[in-house]
């Protein structure tokens, strides 16, 4: 019996931030970017919800290594609370569970907003996907099984009130740390002000460096067309790929020679001495010559890989682009 042969597949290494539209899921917009690059490697950095639209960035071949340092940046969402509702899903899937006729005015607001910031402990949705017993809460509770889940402190750096369209919805925009639940925001803001309250509009803005000015919506990624599995990126499907160091904008970065380089790759420490030796301890980003080599650790003056990087050349034809 013969073997069957792997369908040609392409090297990419970088980054793609899409603006994934309402109504598909993170997993389903990954496969629809699958048959468009035919990479060999691609995962996302942070699941968004059918509901919600925006930022989700996406990591081909090296990009991989760097997930865990986007997935724990800052993220920035605009979101809609519809007050008077309350759903079982926290959002407008659910079906509704209590009922106010209060409706808060800005001013009632804005007076509340201060009690969500900071360090503040939330109850996740019972509709998530955190595990409780080693089953997801989700599937529990579709289920019809009764879901409790524990108060767990989430950080919320700024949270502010953008306007009031009517007496029945708010929109808000949030900047917040890994593990923030909006759609519980929205709950408790709701009980809080006397109400209730559910999220009807969900979109990301930014998550760690990847902003919205990088997103690119499906439909135009689409409109380039497929490219050919096994031949590479053409120049239009190459011009929207990100390095992938952009992950690590917030990293120290520290240049060395391409031969600490090679050592480092082979798993080799290297000393720094010298006045040029960083006084800093602790996590750095690993150049040599423009070229992305490793994430190293700086320790007692000598530098550690941790992460090792082979960042393969885009061909576009004739073209060679360096996507560090």
């Amino acid at each position: 019996m013969s073997r069957q042969r792997k369908k040609p597949r392409n090297r990419i290494d970088g980054w793609l931030v899409l603006d994934k539209p309402v109504g598909l899921s993170s997993n389903d917009a990954l496969t629809r970017i699958k048959k468009i690059f035919h990479p060999e490697k691609v995962g996302h950095a942070g699941t968004l919800d059918p509901l919600a639209s925006g930022c989700l960035p996406l990591a081909f071949g090296e990009a991989t290594k760097t997930v865990p340092f986007a997935m724990d940046g800052r993220k920035v969402y605009r979101f809609t609370v519809r007050w008077g509702i309350e759903t079982a899903t926290d959002d407008t899937e659910g079906e509704t569970v209590a009922v106010s006729d209060v409706r808060p005015d800005a001013a009632e607001i804005e007076a509340v907003l201060p009690e969500f910031t900071g360090t503040i402990s939330q109850v996740p949705p019972i509709f998530s996907a955190i595990k409780v017993e080693g089953a997801r809460a989700y599937d529990l509770a579709r289920s019809g099984e009764a879901v409790e889940l524990e108060a767990r402190p989430v950080d919320i750096h700024r949270l502010w009130l953008v306007e009031c369209p009517n007496a029945d919805e708010a929109v808000f925009e949030v900047e917040c740390g890994k593990g923030t639940y909006v759609r519980a925001l929205a709950r408790d803001l709701g009980r809080r002000l006397g109400t209730c309250g559910h999220v009807t509009a969900l979109r990301r803005l930014l998550v760690g460096p990847f902003a919205e000015e990088d997103m690119i919506p499906l439909e135009t990624l689409e409109d380039l067309g497929q490219c050919a599995p096994g031949m590479g990126l053409d120049e239009a499907h190459a011009s929207v790929i990100l390095p992938v160091a952009t992950a690590l904008d917030d990293i120290p970065a520290l240049a060395v020679s391409r031969q600490d380089a090679a050592r480092l790759r082979n798993g080799q420490g290297v000393l720094l001495r010298g006045r040029d030796a960083p006084a800093f301890k602790g996590l750095v980003s690993v150049t040599a010559h423009g070229e992305l080599v490793a994430l190293g650790e700086i320790e007692r003056g000598e530098l550690r890989p941790r992460r090792v990087f082979n960042i393969a050349p885009v061909m576009t034809g004739a073209t060679v682009i360096e996507r560090n």
